[in-house]
């Protein structure tokens, strides 16, 4: 039998840290969940920028991150949205916003070096409001590799199980990730939308017998709904939203629980 497991990246293969800024108040907030921002509104999105945090840091912090990506023509993708925000528009309220500037991104940025030691990777992202044309929130997420990431990847691999990363994170991030944990460039799919998740579990199940989804986010329920068999992994928090609990067939709190599940599938349908 044919299987592929397709592994969500933050909070379910890397143990995150994340940190917003509340753009109005001033306020940091650690430890969020970032879809959970983007859902408190119905015209909000995260966008994910493309970009060297070294950049950031050596920017003058005056200058207003809508600003900051017109002069340096920095790429940003929709990585979550409650409802269909495309790249044109949010670049469009990018531009409008004339509040957030490159001292809240530093000023996340450094919470999380302090925060978060050992730091595999460093992103940053923007939350904004289509309604109110604005940057409500600056996102930086701090991770590092869980210790049995690498051995699960290796062990399914050894056993004739393809696996694949479906992540909203973007390329400059996945790729050391992707290295790291032994899984070849072209079964990793970065800015994974829900709907584009949805849509890669799909794919995957014209080619293979059963199709297995792990994740741990409200961000990974169409595909959980798509998949023959989804896996919750609640390792990063130890629990999470009811509704992911109603969708998930099965709860994990290790991501080594992944090996013994596969294999069981294997065996039920032989």
């Amino acid at each position: 039998m044919k299987i592929a497991v397709v592994f969500d990246s933050a909070g379910t293969l890397l143990r995150m840290y994340r940190v917003a800024k509340n753009i109005g108040t001033g306020a940091i907030l650690n430890d969020i969940v970032s879809t959970e921002l983007v859902g408190k509104k119905p015209d909000c999105a995260l966008l994910v920028m493309q970009i060297d945090s070294n950049k950031i840091v050596n920017c003058p912090p005056d200058m207003l991150i809508s600003d900051f990506i017109g002069k340096y023509n920095i790429s940003i993708d929709v990585g979550c949205s409650k409802a269909h925000v495309d790249n044109i528009t949010a670049l469009s309220v990018v531009k409008n916003d004339q509040h957030a500037t490159m001292a809240d991104l530093q000023e996340v940025m450094a919470t999380v070096k302090q925060k978060c030691k050992n730091i595999f990777y460093l992103g940053v992202g923007l939350i904004i409001d289509v309604e109110t044309k604005s940057i409500p929130y600056v996102v930086c997420t701090g991770g590092k590799i869980y210790s049995n990431s690498c051995s699960v990847m290796q062990t399914l691999t050894e056993r004739g199980i393809s696996v694949y990363i479906a992540s909203g994170d973007s390329i400059r991030n996945l790729q050391p990730l992707a290295k790291n944990v032994c899984v070849p460039l072209e079964c990793v799919y970065e800015i994974s939308t829900p709907k584009k998740k949805e849509e890669i579990v799909k794919r995957l199940k014209e080619e293979y017998d059963k199709v297995v989804m792990v994740g741990d986010g409200i961000n990974d329920i169409l595909a959980f709904r798509a998949a023959d068999l989804s896996v919750l992994s609640i390792q990063q928090t130890g629990t999470c939203p009811a509704i992911l609990f109603d969708e998930a067939d099965i709860v994990i709190r290790d991501i080594h629980e992944v090996v013994g599940i596969v294999e069981k599938m294997s065996e039920t349908f032989i």
